[in-house]
């Protein structure tokens, strides 16, 4: 099982987890909602998990131009 990283902004694959033994406290999984686990959470049919986070370029993006938080996707 792998846990993939990918930006829920611009789709950017950030990082990847490969370890088989992992558990959701490890990553601080356990600290979310459960609205929170449903939007960022994604499990795969292969057995992997996908994560929905947010990159640096987009963090920064936001920052600096707040009125993008009403888009679900955008380009930097």
């Amino acid at each position: 099982m792998a846990i993939h990283y990918h930006c829920r902004h611009c789709g950017v694959e950030i990082g990847a987890i490969n370890d088989v033994l992992i558990h959701s406290e490890d990553i601080g999984l356990h600290t979310l909602t459960e609205e929170e686990r449903r939007d960022m959470i994604r499990y795969e049919a292969d057995g992997h998990v996908t994560i929905k986070t947010i990159c640096e370029d987009c963090h920064e993006a936001l920052n600096r131009n707040p009125d993008l938080h009403q888009y679900d996707y955008f380009i930097h």
